[in-house]
């Protein structure tokens, strides 16, 4: 690996302390308010997701229970609160697209990157504060764009969070919301692109331009290179959906044929539009879509790496090999898109050359797992709320990892795509592995952010509950795959598929139980913010720069004074003159493993 020398040092912050309350806490340039903000907003975006998988949930179980208040939010798609298929549709659309977009990236990238990516890396800043502010706010733009869609007369689209052509292309002839719901569905999307493109700028040019004495790349701590990785992920990523969103408002406002191929018929009516390719879509899309997979699991891969090294007390097995691995993930990552085609009459060679990096994949996935497992043999682990996360973490990447084998043969695939084994594999591998590890980052770092202690008998409650309740809402999905429950179907009317209603009233209890688990960690989030507490300057021993600064940090990170790094982050169970069994990154006390 090529490792640039540190600069002597880093350029100064352009701007000065906040004077006003707007500008400490609204429209601020200090990266640690604004990975707050980032933090706030996904907290607000996983309870509405979380609202609403309940809406779907209680339909699944109970098809004809009628859902008090939900007529409310949809008179025309729940009648006497009793959800219509096309409600359910709409339903299932918002919440993948909140959680996905305004979860799983913003919070383990933007929001913990912000906060601490400078720090780590010994800047007093991002060297662009006023774009790190335009990214928060346009991604906070974005997310009342797309509520907003809650209010249209049709409501949300019923196109799903990938938005499919041509049933997200033709408008309001193709259902509820494809028309006005659709269009700023698209917006709020390409939106949110512009804000993740400005961040994934301010990321980068800050571990290769900000970093202080001493900080050459190989003394760079997993989680800046994890972030790092990830911005670089999300420049190539978000910039191809972007333009696709664009292409996709004008084929709705401006009469272009995109994705809208000729001879289309709809309702005994011929479509007007002609030249347009509706798997023009799929390709765009899942080239951002693949990618976005890891852009949510790699920031949390170094988050639950930091946080296992610190309470091991001792280093990874190697860290050479779990940067490359996260790097081989990066980059194959754009090569295996097209597995997600599969069943669009893909030519069977080409089902072939997307089969076999995706099979490929799986090597840095296992050579991370192995190193995980292989670094916490023999060690005296420090059994809290953020390393339950972190082994949690390893687990659901393990069991959601596995389905993934049989995903990537097409054979198998164009079996299974359609049916919840598909949703049972994205869940646990993309969604409740990245959440485990935003909860194991909450924990470890809530101190240094607020300067206050979460609980943790609480912290450790939280963790074993919703490790149950995970396991016990989403392992089911692969039985009904396997069962040839069809995703997205509202109702379960066929034959075969009614022996599976029992399964899936448990699936919706489990559901029920876990999201009511999460309401512990968001009143121990509370209290603890106002009532935790105090908590010192390193309560977990830690060797990064984070912890050599007071809980929680001055508004300049440093106090002025420019840090000088001499070791990695790495420098556990070693024996020092004051009998610590650690070395700060800081301290010019020399390391026996002299990095």
């Amino acid at each position: 690996m090529h490792d640039k020398p540190a600069v002597s040092t880093a350029p100064a912050v352009v701007h000065g302390p906040p004077t006003t309350f707007i500008s400490k806490h609204v429209f601020s340039l200090d990266h640690k308010v604004i990975g707050k903000q980032y933090y706030a907003l996904a907290l607000a975006a996983v309870l509405t997701g979380m609202v609403l998988s309940w809406l779907m949930r209680i339909h699944l179980g109970w098809n004809d229970l009628a859902i008090p208040g939900l007529q409310a939010l949809s008179p025309n798609g729940a009648p006497s609160g009793v959800m219509t298929p096309e409600m359910y549709l709409r339903i299932m659309t918002m919440h993948a697209t909140f959680m996905v977009f305004f979860v799983l990236t913003t919070a383990p990238f933007a929001a913990f990157g912000n906060f601490f990516l400078p720090i780590q890396v010994g800047a007093e800043d991002m060297p662009f504060p006023h774009f790190n502010m335009m990214s928060f706010w346009t991604t906070f733009v974005a997310f009342c764009v797309l509520v907003t869609a809650f209010f249209t007369t049709d409501g949300p689209p019923l196109s799903g969070w990938t938005a499919y052509a041509p049933l997200s292309a033709i408008g309001k002839d193709t259902g509820p919301g494809q028309g006005t719901g659709q269009i700023i569905w698209a917006a709020a999307i390409g939106i949110f692109c512009i804000g993740q493109l400005l961040g994934a700028l301010n990321f980068i040019s800050t571990v290769l331009d900000m970093r202080c004495k001493g900080m050459t790349l190989k003394r760079l701590p997993v989680t800046a290179w994890a972030w790092f990785i990830t911005s670089c992920m999300g420049l190539t990523a978000f910039a191809v959906l972007m333009p696709a969103t664009i292409l996709l408002i004008l084929d709705h406002v401006a009469g272009t044929s995109f994705f809208i191929p000729s001879g289309l018929v709809i309702n005994d009516q011929l479509v007007p539009h002609s030249g347009g390719s509706t798997l023009l879509w799929q390709h765009l899309f899942w080239f951002f879509g693949h990618p976005e997979v890891y852009i949510a699991i790699v920031p949390g891969m170094g988050i639950i790496t930091h946080v296992l090294i610190t309470n091991m007390r001792r280093p990874m097995v190697s860290m050479k090999a779990i940067l490359y691995s996260m790097w081989a993930l990066a980059f194959l990552s754009y090569m295996v898109y097209g597995h997600h085609m599969f069943v669009s009459g893909m030519n069977p060679f080409s089902s072939l050359v997307f089969s076999f990096p995706t099979l490929m994949i799986t090597i840095p996935s296992t050579v991370l797992v192995l190193i995980w497992i292989g670094s916490l043999y023999g060690s005296r682990i420090r059994i809290n709320a953020a390393s339950l996360f972190a082994l949690g973490f390893i687990s659901m990447f393990v069991t959601g990892g596995v389905s993934g084998f049989f995903l990537a043969q097409p054979s198998i695939d164009i079996m299974l795509h359609a049916t919840y084994f598909v949703v049972g594999h994205f869940h646990m591998v993309m969604g409740v592995a990245a959440i485990f590890g935003i909860f194991s980052g909450t924990y470890f770092w809530f101190p240094k952010m607020t300067g206050r202690m979460m609980n943790e008998t609480l912290g450790k409650a939280h963790f074993w509950l919703t490790f149950v309740g995970t396991y016990c809402t989403f392992m089911p999905f692969h039985y009904l795959g396997w069962a040839a429950n069809v995703r997205r179907y509202s109702a379960f009317t066929d034959d075969y598929l009614k022996p599976l209603i029992p399964l899936h009233q448990f699936i919706t209890i489990a559901a029920l139980f876990t999201g009511a688990v999460q309401l512990t960690f968001l009143y121990n989030l509370v209290h603890s913010l106002f009532r935790g507490a105090p908590a010192p300057a390193n309560p977990w021993e830690g060797t990064s720069l984070e912890w050599t600064m007071p809980s929680p940090p001055p508004w300049n990170n440093f106090g002025g004074k420019d840090p000088v790094v001499y070791h990695d982050a790495d420098q556990y169970g070693v024996k020092t003159a004051s009998g610590a069994d650690y070395i700060m990154q800081d301290s010019p006390e020399p390391s026996p493993t002299g990095c």
